[in-house]
């Protein structure tokens, strides 16, 4: 699977971002697609997970101001990012796997499969 993620920005506190990642690969609707996140200094942090059933999981610091989902048709998953703050400022990668259980999903070391990344500035 190749991943290509995009959507990245520069937006004020408050506002919002859609990320995009496009996939390639006839069995994308099977693999387990996650978001993750890089601020400068620090580790590469979960932020969401969706599973080939659509069920969704998110981290604590983002929950109910992200929002990720797919469209297996078009082999895309989306992260849609409102209530944006300065702290969310990072690399937003996202990852695939296709063979994770569900205790596995918020590590980042047990995905196989990474996009470049696309740069998210909040400034205050």
């Amino acid at each position: 699977v190749q991943l290509q993620a995009s959507g990245g920005g520069l937006v004020q506190a408050g506002g919002s971002l859609r990320l995009s990642c496009a996939a390639s690969g006839a069995t994308f609707r099977k693999y387990t697609l996650g978001w993750f996140r890089q601020a400068p200094g620090k580790d590469r942090e979960f932020v969401a997970a969706i599973r080939s059933n659509g069920y969704t999981y998110y981290a604590e610091s983002i929950k109910g101001r992200f929002a990720m989902s797919r469209d297996n048709a078009k082999n895309m998953v989306y992260l849609q990012m409102n209530s944006l703050e300065p702290e969310d400022t990072a690399i937003y990668y996202c990852a695939a796997d296709s063979s994770l259980i569900l205790s596995s999903i918020r590590g980042y070391e047990n995905y196989d499969y990474w996009g470049q990344g696309t740069l998210v500035t909040v400034s205050s």
